[in-house]
């Protein structure tokens, strides 16, 4: 009998004679995304046995799944059965059991055991939002408010100010060891939980749907005022020129890597760059760069910025980006942040996100009836100083034409993906200035017209390219009237091989360079699949046609096409994969890191303040241990990183967000403080050694 059978079999054996005379509770919780609801987690309790119903669709996907709980007396988990599938519609099979001091489970990543010495808590990979109630539970009846992590890791509790909301005080908890960044949730006072507190979306119990707006001001202050202390303990702004001494800077004009010499900023902007012999001044912060590569700062053209991926941004030398859609108010509010000083980030570029109505909606921006409503986005975009416009799944492609010629008028750009029922071609020739993500690109050679993109077929049908020649007629016409009319193009490729090329119990290719460094949890659902894969003929599907976006990449820039390096993912770590992508295709490694640095600045038209690293430029550079264009996984080990000329040392960030760094700190010798003026204290006396 296989170990997954026989964890069926114990679980059902064992559900069925656990005895209760407990009379069942149903609870009932709202989920709501950018205030409108979207699904719904729906709970029946009886005794110790809980089955969970989870159910979204946002965006035209989102999992549908049941669980099956049987806690202990503790309030642990000791059996837990999920079923259903996941965002993209792969198959959820998870089945946890525990017997007195044994675990056993089978999830994506295959099957695991366990001998435990301590009482531990079960972290399921599919959980409902639901499960977060269990662990916060379990976490508090532990006296440290702490436990190991099933399979590995622990999990954390931190008690926060409690949350008001009309007449009735929730207790507020936060859980670290799950993710990059803490989950937050409320507690009634039976200690069940009420809401989940998150930017954007919110998880609350029915009939309670009146608080979200409120909730969600409550998470953006928490979030904001924790990013906040970040900065404070994270950004190092020396009040005094910095000698950045013994670098090879790379030059994304030439395509070259230069001589070492110094390089010296001041406040934001570089002051100079100095042959290596030049003697410092007085008062100069001299830090080590040991024949170091310098890089201008990277770009991710296609984000979704929240004050999480910001800070994880900066950590990976992202120091640019473009916001591709978000919440419009808490993107102004995060860019003003940012702007301000207030918490880390890099420079972002807005993109209004408009799209039309439909049961597929994505809950962003502005979501549109009509072309009247949709040329009043446009206008709203531009009195806001967005930069362009971008046109998402579900909006009528008939509108297209009116919409980009009044962003034209007002001097935005237009992008977007190509609404369902339309092609790239026609887009274009509605006013298009840019395509985004490459498979919306591609879907017009392998589509019919009647089938609906507003589903995740717009992923899904990708395997249909495998084998697709790029010489063929209608090919060759869409590239070619690109490359006529000038369009960019925004790839996205890191986040299709993730969606196309992960396996259940495999190291997805995307993160493969540095699975080693991420938290368990992470670790944990990079080894699981995305895409259903439901045959070894749609496995080799998926292959090929990846094979064939590297093909298309290395067309596109033999021809000349702009190509805007993007992820659609807040990682940060992922623009590195994204360049390794184009390095495979056969592009040039100096010629990617070129599309990286200096092209998007060009493209965006800030090209004389950015971009590169020169005398009288913005201060935005990374320090890369190791050469690049000899290996692009040096891009991982980053040192340090300067930003309108505050410093960053990643290793102090990833160490904050469970990853294990990278690269050390350079040395860093800062002057008497007679000679600066500065006295020591805070960030201005710390010494990297």
């Amino acid at each position: 009998m296989t170990p997954r059978r026989i964890l069926r079999t114990a679980l059902a054996l064992s559900s069925a004679i656990v005895a209760t005379s407990a009379v069942a509770e149903t609870e009932r919780y709202s989920v709501l995304a950018n205030g409108e609801k979207v699904g719904f987690v729906e709970v029946e309790i009886e005794g110790r046995e809980v089955d969970v119903t989870y159910d979204v669709k946002n965006n035209g996907r989102g999992p549908t799944m049941r669980e099956r709980l049987v806690l202990d007396d503790s309030g642990l988990p000791k059996e837990w059965r999920l079923q259903g599938t996941s965002t993209f519609m792969n198959p959820i099979d998870e089945v946890f059991l525990r017997e007195k001091n044994a675990a056993r489970w089978t999830d994506g990543t295959g099957d695991g055991s366990m001998q435990l010495n301590e009482p531990s808590l079960y972290i399921a990979q599919e959980g409902s939002p639901w499960s977060l109630g269990v662990y916060a539970r379990a976490l508090l009846s532990d006296e440290d408010r702490s436990l190991p992590a099933l399979p590995g890791g622990r999990l954390m509790l931190d008690v926060e100010d409690p949350v008001t909301l009309g007449s009735q005080t929730y207790r507020a908890v936060s859980i670290r060891g799950i993710g990059l960044s803490p989950d937050t949730i409320l507690l009634d006072d039976e200690d069940r939980m009420f809401a989940r507190l998150s930017i954007g979306s919110v998880v609350i119990r029915e009939g309670y749907e009146r608080h979200a707006d409120q909730l969600g001001e409550i998470a953006v202050q928490r979030g904001a005022d924790r990013y906040a202390a970040l900065q404070d303990e994270l950004a190092h702004d020396y009040g005094a020129p910095v000698r950045l001494r013994d670098v090879r800077i790379f030059d994304p004009a030439t395509v070259t890597l230069g001589e070492r010499v110094s390089v010296l900023f001041f406040r934001d902007r570089i002051a100079a760059i100095e042959p290596l012999e030049s003697p410092g001044t007085p008062g100069e912060v001299v830090i080590a760069g040991e024949g170091r590569t310098v890089l201008p700062g990277l770009h991710d053209m296609h984000a979704h910025v929240s004050m999480q991926s910001a800070l994880l941004y900066i950590a990976s030398g992202v120091t640019s980006v473009r916001d591709m859609g978000n919440d419009n108010e808490s993107l102004l509010e995060l860019t003003r942040r940012i702007d301000a000083g207030e918490i880390i980030g890099p420079r972002i570029m807005r993109s209004g996100f408009i799209e039309g109505r439909s049961e597929y909606s994505s809950r962003n921006g502005f979501i549109v009836d009509s072309e009247e409503e949709a040329l009043d986005a446009v206008r709203w975009y531009a009195a806001r100083g967005y930069q362009q416009v971008k046109i998402y799944n579900s909006m009528n492609p008939d509108w297209v034409p009116a919409v980009a010629a009044e962003a034209h008028k007002l001097g935005l750009g237009v992008a977007g993906h190509v609404p369902a029922f339309s092609d790239a071609d026609g887009m274009i020739a509605a006013g298009y200035d840019e395509l985004t993500h490459i498979n919306q690109l591609m879907l017009g050679w392998v589509l019919e017209p009647e089938e609906d993109t507003r589903t995740i077929l717009r992923l899904t049908a990708m395997k249909r390219s495998a084998g697709l020649e790029l010489s063929e007629p209608r090919v060759e016409a869409t590239l070619g009237t690109i490359e006529a009319r000038d369009i960019a193009i925004d790839p996205t490729a890191v986040t299709l091989e993730l969606l196309m090329l992960s396996r259940d119990g495999a190291i997805s290719p995307a993160v493969a360079s540095y699975f080693d460094h991420l938290p368990a949890g992470l670790q944990r659902s990079r080894r699981q699949g995305i895409a259903r894969i439901e045959s070894e003929i749609d496995d080799a599907a998926y292959l090929g046609a990846f094979e064939t976006i590297k093909r298309l990449l290395g067309e596109m820039h033999r021809r000349g096409i702009t190509i805007l390096p993007g992820t659609d993912d807040g990682t940060g770590l992922s623009v590195h994969r994204e360049l390794q992508i184009y390095a495979e295709a056969g592009i040039p490694p100096a010629e990617v890191l070129h599309l990286a640095t200096l092209g998007p600045e060009i493209y965006m038209g800030r090209d004389q303040q950015l971009g590169s690293v020169a005398k009288g430029k913005l201060a935005d550079f990374i320090l890369v241990d190791g050469d690049p264009l000899e290996d692009m996984t040096a891009l991982h080990r980053i040192a340090m990183v300067v930003k309108g000329g505050s410093v960053f040392y990643p290793s102090e960030i990833w160490a904050q967000m469970g990853v294990r760094p990278f690269a050390d700190a350079p040395t860093v010798v800062m002057p008497a403080a007679a000679e600066t003026g500065v006295p020591p204290g805070g960030n201005d006396h710390e010494s990297h050694d």
